[in-house]
């Protein structure tokens, strides 16, 4: 075995995870690649011909490269545990009003842990990914920062990783730009993984049409067409294709209104949507549950000064960041008010560009009660 210990290379076949793995390798590990097939898209019923990180292609592509490099390579098979947990957290994300962030979902709860258990089996030290985020030690916990590229920067889809996992977690694409990634690649003769897009689909959506696979996924949606758009006034202004296919800040596919309307919460149980003008998306608190604390044991009493990323794109608020009513929660307060706070995506928290935490981001804006005029009537699909 290598002085530096033998690594576990979680590889997709893009350019990120594989130049993960050729680094490692000309550093001095025993590097393992191995291949996790999540999803079969044949089985979703789309009509695009399979891509991403669970094609043919890409696998063939991340066993060419570990050939290539001259170390072993395993493709493993956890579609049933990633279908039982991610996708159907996916569904039931969207029939409770919410928006789903599955790529943290799978991180926290599948994938680290696959190749924990794969790791342990291979006797492997470490394992490692192609995620761009660094990490930092301080007096024994580990601490996800921001990756060098402020572009690409992953370390919002890595809250929720335990501190067992990230003290056995190598990032080594974390300190490099992509134009030096794709640099690395073309200099070791790697031409045509060097010009490889990059892919920001969901890998059990990569035709991007999440309703089209709700649809298929749960063929009784169609009974919730017909549901009303109510204004935040209380008046009802048209009718919609059912509330799961709308998400909060959507302009598009709203009745017309001679002005910029916005979906402002969506109420489950009613099969209501309701619409309002821009200012009405401004919240100046969340909560979130599920909450994961890295770089503090306690959040203090008096309150916590952070920047708060509420989606993956966001470059982030200023916030204070309290503890919650119950344990694993947390509220934040922001100093102005943001704008589309979704229920269902993840708030992280950072200091300077450390995660102080993370956490799933509860209700926020207008509740049933605050718009005139609507009756509830609990609301069941046969």
């Amino acid at each position: 075995m290598s002085s530096k210990g033998r690594v576990l290379v979680a590889m997709s076949g893009g350019i990120d995870s594989s130049v993960t793995a050729a680094l490692l390798h000309r550093e001095g590990y025993e590097v393992i690649g191995i291949t996790m097939k999540t999803w079969d898209y044949a089985a979703s019923g789309g009509g695009k011909k399979e891509t991403g990180c669970c094609s043919l292609d890409s696998i063939n592509d991340a066993r060419q490269m570990a050939v290539e490099m001259g170390f072993p390579h395993y493709i493993i098979d956890i579609r049933e545990e990633f279908g039982d947990y991610v996708i159907n957290n996916f569904v039931d994300e969207y029939l409770a009003g919410r928006t789903p962030n599955p790529c943290v979902l799978c991180n926290t709860h599948i994938k680290w842990e696959a190749l924990l258990r794969r790791a342990d089996r291979m006797d492997c030290r470490y394992i490692a990914t192609g995620h761009y985020a660094r990490l930092r030690e301080y007096d024994g916990q580990v601490v996800i920062a921001r990756g060098a590229d402020d572009h690409k920067d992953q370390s919002y889809v890595l809250w929720g990783l335990r501190q067992e996992v990230l003290k056995r977690t190598l990032f080594p694409v974390g300190g490099f730009q992509k134009p030096q990634i794709r640099q690395m690649a073309a200099d070791w003769g790697f031409d045509s993984l060097a010009k490889k897009p990059d892919s920001y689909e969901i890998c059990f959506v990569p035709d991007n049409d999440y309703r089209g696979f709700l649809r298929r996924r749960k063929p009784e949606l169609a009974q919730l067409e017909g549901g009303r758009f109510h204004t935040t006034e209380g008046r009802v202004v048209g009718t919609h294709q059912g509330y799961p296919f709308y998400t909060i800040g959507q302009r598009k596919g709203l009745p017309a209104m001679g002005e910029p309307y916005y979906v402002v919460d969506i109420l489950p149980q009613e099969n209501v949507v309701i619409i309002g003008r821009e200012e009405a998306l401004f919240e100046h608190t969340l909560t979130v549950r599920g909450l994961n604390l890295l770089k503090y044991p306690v959040l203090p009493e008096e309150g916590l000064p952070v920047i708060a990323q509420i989606r993956y794109n966001d470059s982030g608020n200023p916030a204070m960041l309290y503890p919650g009513e119950v344990p694993g929660t947390a509220r934040a307060i922001f100093d102005q008010p943001v704008k589309a706070i979704t229920p269902g995506q993840s708030a992280v928290f950072y200091e300077d560009d450390e995660v102080v935490a993370g956490g799933w981001i509860q209700t926020v804006g207008l509740s049933p009660q605050t718009v005139p005029g609507l009756e509830s009537a609990p609301l069941r699909l046969s």
